[in-house]
């Protein structure tokens, strides 16, 4: 009795380090293929670029800079508690995610509409802010995209 009992606890074990595995590649497959690293990448160009020139508008700006900064840490924080496996201790950690990339991409569409109004509006002025202007526009409105991708791809899955 003793003999089979150790068998089974054995197989157990062996199922779940086998679905653990599978979940640890299945986790790196998400993080390559995933938009994940882009939000990151993206997002950290935003508000640097907006940090980088001289703020002509206080209040597009800086809506732009809260938005970028916030989501970036936001999205930070989620990665990382993503890849400590907090996902498999709650059941609600899809809409979570959804929920937050989804909310997260209005903010962030709203950011880089007023981030390119900025822009233009910078064009009459000094022509390096207004490179620099372009550039962070160009990735606010890529950083909505994926938020936006991000967002469908987690609610759908």
């Amino acid at each position: 009795m003793r003999v089979r009992r150790d068998c089974e606890f054995t197989k157990r074990n062996h199922v779940r380090k086998e679905h653990d595995e599978s979940s640890q590649v299945r986790l790196a497959w998400d993080l390559r293929n995933g938009t994940e690293a882009p939000l990151q990448v993206f997002g950290f160009w935003v508000w640097i670029l907006v940090a980088a020139t001289q703020v002509a508008n206080p209040l597009l700006q800086g809506w732009v800079m809260y938005v970028s900064l916030t989501s970036f840490l936001i999205s930070l924080m989620l990665l990382l508690s993503y890849l400590f496996g907090f996902y498999k201790k709650y059941d609600s950690w899809t809409v979570l995610d959804s929920l937050y990339h989804g909310t997260t991409s209005i903010l962030y569409m709203s950011a880089a509409v007023l981030q390119a109004h900025a822009t233009i509006i910078s064009e009459s002025q000094d022509l390096h802010n207004y490179y620099i202007n372009v550039a962070a526009s160009f990735f606010a409105f890529i950083t909505a995209l994926l938020y936006i991708l991000h967002a469908f791809r987690i609610y759908y899955h």
